[in-house]
């Protein structure tokens, strides 16, 4: 059972859309990860600043944020961050995952959430991405 804390960015331009998000996939998503700690971004500063500082272990975008989706800037930083995080993305339609696999996104999350899915799909992606990092 691991006790390191992963780091989550949770990007909406809308509070509840965060909020929403962090509900759903919990603080735990799975007895085999450790505690989730979340780091809220409301604009695209926000984001490419906690991603370019490092420490995010994965990304929930709102494929639905304005002025600029979550699914273009998955695209943008899964293209122009060498070491950048698995991503995750929320949509509205279960007919928008063709543009989650554009954006390069590693998962996709549909509204509205399912608490027990969002936990799965979010260990899933942690647990495929957990190679040992050097970190410093």
């Amino acid at each position: 059972m691991s006790t390191q804390t992963t780091r989550l960015l949770v990007f909406s331009h809308r509070p509840e859309v965060r909020e929403t998000i962090i509900t759903a996939v919990g603080r735990r998503p799975a007895p085999d990860l450790g505690r989730v700690e979340y780091v809220e971004a409301g604009t695209i500063a926000d984001v490419l600043y906690e991603v370019d500082k490092g420490g995010v272990d994965l990304a929930i975008l709102d494929g639905e944020a304005q002025p600029t989706g979550g699914m273009g800037l998955s695209r943008q930083l899964k293209n122009e961050i060498a070491d950048c995080p698995p991503i995750v993305v929320a949509v509205r339609r279960k007919d928008d995952r063709w543009l989650a696999t554009w954006s390069q996104a590693d998962a996709v999350l549909v509204h509205p959430l399912d608490p027990l899915a969002a936990a799965e799909t979010v260990a899933e992606v942690l647990r495929s991405s957990a190679v040992p990092a050097v970190r410093g």
